[in-house]
């Protein structure tokens, strides 16, 4: 493990309740086999500390790009029956729900995995599919999703709190309290969070813009080290005011 710093900026450093240990985990995005390490190197964490209660955070967009997607909901599905896990909704899911409402959606959800996503489940689109594709994809896909897929995306949660940190996909409005934020904002938002300076209120872990190394910031953590393309998932672990990558 390698331990991080927080900026001194803050006047005190941010902490888990007493007994708690977080494992946060990137944007995963088809890589089954990077979360199979992942979980590996968890679990053997876990091995080697008693006691304390473990709750592994999944910050969104599970599916597209990489090569698996369906594996690695089969992943979060099983590893949900035998551990506490808390898994966030990213964009990505968002997409894939509203495909199956939506078959246009395709049109976009296209351009950034979806299709490889569709090919992980066992469909075979085209490139550039037209409107009576779309249709005809939305429904296979429908019949091949298991219903523990189905049941885990309905499930998915926009942000989750615990002690001094709060946990996002993309992020959150400056401005607004961290109760009301909207979903869109949860899942989507850049600039105008990355680019903000000022606390809010807890310290925020997210993903969605990927960073080359995980970017540690007086009021947010930053952990989507584009593992579809890099090869690397990120696992930051926090217990009390300490803060490590796995």
């Amino acid at each position: 493990m390698w331990p991080l710093t927080i900026s001194r900026t803050r006047r005190r450093p941010p902490r888990l309740p007493e007994g708690i240990r977080i494992y946060a985990i990137g944007d995963v995005h088809g890589r089954a086999d990077l979360l199979d390490l992942v979980f590996a190197r968890i679990d053997a964490d876990l091995a080697g500390r008693r006691g304390s209660r473990a709750i592994q955070v999944l910050l969104g967009d599970y599916v597209d790009r990489g090569p698996c997607s369906r594996g690695v909901l089969d992943r979060l599905v099983a590893r949900s029956s035998s551990h506490e896990l808390v898994c966030l909704k990213g964009n990505h899911e968002g997409y894939m729900a509203e495909f199956l409402r939506n078959p246009s959606v395709l049109g976009a959800w296209r351009h950034i995995g979806g299709l490889e996503t569709l090919i992980s489940y066992g469909l075979e689109p085209s490139l550039n599919p037209g409107e009576a594709e779309r249709t005809t994809l939305a429904r296979a896909l429908r019949a091949a999703l298991p219903d523990g897929h189905r049941g885990f995306l309905a499930r998915l949660d926009p942000s989750f709190c615990c002690g001094d940190f709060f946990f996002a996909h993309a992020g959150v409005k400056p401005g607004i309290p961290l109760q009301q934020q909207r979903e869109e904002d949860l899942l989507w938002i850049r600039d105008d969070f990355l680019d903000c300076e000022r606390d809010f209120g807890k310290m925020v872990v997210h993903g969605h813009t990927p960073v080359r190394e995980p970017e540690i910031r007086p009021n947010r953590i930053n952990i989507d080290t584009g593992a579809y393309a890099t090869g690397r998932l990120t696992c930051l672990m926090v217990e009390q005011d300490a803060i490590f990558l796995l």
